[in-house]
């Protein structure tokens, strides 16, 4: 089984939110930020990575997901916020090759 992480894309602090799921984190992201994401991302220039969690599987990945899709706004910024709170795009720091390690 491979593992799986969701994510949470922002185009900026407080702006508009996108989350999802993937297996391959580093690929997810070059897509989205190379115009071939989601029509909605490239729409509203959502390219920041603001959050991320890893699981063990990509079935319990795609789980929270759908349970994040479903929180209130606020509750989605209060998570941000406790990990990220300048909203910095940690796509510029992060790997998921070395969170691995």
């Amino acid at each position: 089984m491979k593992g799986g992480w969701v994510y949470t894309l922002a185009n900026r602090a407080h702006g508009v939110l996108y989350i999802g799921v993937t297996a391959d984190l580093d690929q997810r992201m070059w897509e989205h930020r190379n115009g071939h994401g989601s029509i909605f991302c490239r729409r509203y220039g959502i390219d920041r990575l603001v959050h991320v969690e890893e699981y063990p599987t990509i079935e319990e990945a795609i789980v929270r997901e759908k349970r994040l899709k479903r929180w209130r706004r606020e509750w989605k910024i209060e998570l941000i916020e406790s990990m990220n709170p300048e909203w910095l795009d940690l796509g510029t720091t992060f790997s998921s090759a070395s969170s691995r390690t």
